[in-house]
This record gives structure tokens, C-alpha cells and sequence, in this order.
């Protein structure tokens, strides 16, 4: 039986996605290339790329995109699970219904898209499940919980997968980029937008801000990489013939990733601070100050 090692990417209308769609299809791989909306990959299709419509919220799209590419290919040989968005706001402030959007997006998608192609690849007992994780699947910011959440189970869906169809030849691979310079920041405080935010106002705003900051300039920025970093660190992932569980991608998320490891949670609190203000403090130390006053 021939093995195919044909790639199924999601979420390919920017960013990440749409750099590994172009950089495998250069390279020779069947690329499947898919998005919500195809037109928005139409550009794909010219460098050599298959394009899907695919949702990965919707059950139907999920199938359809599987099985046009087993009818074609025989298995889907890759699977890169890379659509995903961040859900911003203090997590009071955000409605269930926001982060259930995060979570049917990053994680259940994620999981149901494996779950349909691994049949194919026991078949032929070759595959590699490739999961866009973070830096932020090892630590949290805040004002990101949700997304963050939603990548700490990324994470842990990633290590039991891992084990349970390792003897089938399937490797499972988790990619954790830093700071990657693209439209993430911009849609990640879009999506705070219409939030209630009340007495978290200063704070949202603060997260906003800092979070433009840190993808525009400063230390950060420079200590980030590209989409085209991820893509090229996603094709050494398919390529080895042993793949590592886990690649950290870009010195921001090598430094953050480490800094977390050995700070204990209070010091890890304090170093946030320094760039998020604590939400009810300037509240507590007004009253204190009123109440002196008073006595």
C-alpha cells in the first residue's frame, strides 16, 4: 500500500497557515490548503496548493474536507491543526458564549479534525498531527485566559494523543510559537471589543494597549519571529524521521517559557505587574487613603 503524505493545513487565509500552505507546496508536498472562506486563498491554488472550504466548527465542512481528500489521496498524511484566534478580556467580562467560540475553534476542532483522519493514517501506519499550540500552553498572561486555557488543553489533548497512536506510526507534534509578528494582535483586541467591561475598564484597556506594544516595538517585538518562522520549524517537524514532542519557536518564547519554569507563581505575579495593572488595586489604595483621611 503507497503512503500518502498528502498535508491538510487549516486555517490558511493569513498568518501561519497561509506561510506553511506556500512554503510545503514549493517544496513539493501535496498541500490541501483550507479556510472558512476559499476566495481568501485563491492566491494558494496559483503556488501549486489544493484549496478546501473548511470550518473547523462545523461538522459537515469537517467530513467533507476529509473525505474529498481520502478520495483522492487515499489518507490525509499530515494534518496541521493551525486555525485558532485569542479571546481577550478580564475573564468576568466576557460572555460563555465568547468562550465557547474560543474553544469549538481551538480545541474542539482541533480535536474532531484528528479524530477524522486517523483511521486513514493506522491504515497505512504513517502520519504526523502536527498542533499549533503557544508559548502561552506553558504560561498565562492577563487578559488572555480563555485563549490561554484553550492552549494548556491543546497541550494536554496533544500529550494524550501522542501516546495512544504512537503504535499505530502516527507521531503527534506540538509547535509553540512566541511572538509572531502578523494580524494576531490586532484580532486579538478586536475580539475584546463589545466586552462589559465596568470596573475592569482601566485594565482592558491596559491589556489592549500593552499587547499592541508588544507585537509593534519594545523587546518583545524584536525577540519575535515571522510566520514563515513557524512554517519552516512545521516542516522540519514532517520531515524528521523522529520528530521531537515539542518545538519552541522564536527567543521570545524560549526566554518566557523558561523565565515561568523556575519563577514561583507570587515572583511570576510580581514580573507581570510590572507590564499589566492589577485590576481593584488603585480602588483598595483610594479607600485606604479615604479612610485615614477620616480617622
Amino acid at each position: 500500500m503507497a503512503i500518502s503524505k498528502a498535508v491538510l493545513i487549516t486555517g490558511c487565509s493569513s498568518g501561519i497557515g497561509r506561510a506553511t500552505a506556500g512554503r510545503l507546496a514549493r517544496a513539493g508536498w501535496t498541500v490541501y490548503a483550507t479556510a472558512r472562506r476559499p476566495e481568501t486563498i485563491g492566491d494558494l491554488a496559483r503556488l501549486g496548493c489544493k484549496t478546501l472550504a473548511l470550518d473547523v466548527t462545523d461538522e459537515p465542512s469537517l467530513r467533507a474536507a476529509v473525505a474529498a481528500i481520502e478520495a483522492a489521496e487515499g489518507a490525509v498524511g499530515v494534518l496541521v491543526n493551525n486555525a485558532g484566534y485569542s479571546q481577550s478580556g478580564a475573564l468576568e467580562t466576557v460572555p460563555l458564549e465568547r468562550i465557547r467560540r474560543q474553544f469549538e475553534t481551538n480545541v474542539f476542532g482541533l480535536l474532531r479534525l484528528s479524530q477524522l483522519v486517523l483511521p486513514g493514517m493506522r491504515r497505512q501506519r504513517w502520519g504526523r498531527i502536527v498542533n499549533l499550540s503557544s508559548m502561552g500552553g506553558r504560561f498565562t498572561l492577563p487578559g488572555a485566559g480563555a485563549y490561554h486555557a484553550s492552549k494548556y488543553a491543546v497541550e494536554a489533548l496533544s500529550d494524550a494523543l501522542r501516546f495512544e497512536v504512537g503504535g499505530f506510526g502516527v507521531d503527534v507534534v506540538v509547535v509553540e510559537p512566541g511572538l509572531i509578528r502578523s494580524e494576531f494582535a490586532e484580532a486579538a483586541t478586536l475580539a475584546m471589543e463589545g466586552v462589559d467591561d465596568g470596573p475592569y475598564a482601566d485594565f482592558q484597556a491596559s491589556v489592549a494597549d500593552t499587547t499592541k506594544r508588544a507585537y509593534q516595538r519594545g523587546l518583545l517585538a524584536r525577540l519575535g519571529g515571522e510566520p514563515r518562522d513557524v512554517a519552516r520549524v512545521i516542516e522540519r517537524a514532517i520531515v524528521a524521521r523522529r520528530p521531537k514532542t515539542r518545538y519552541l519557536v522564536t527567543p521570545s518564547a524560549r526566554i518566557l517559557v523558561g523565565l515561568r519554569a523556575i519563577l514561583p507563581d507570587r515572583t511570576w505575579d510580581a514580573f507581570l505587574r510590572r507590564s499589566y495593572p492589577e485590576p481593584g488595586r488603585s480602588a483598595r489604595a483610594a479607600s485606604a487613603g479615604r479612610a485615614r483621611g477620616a480617622g
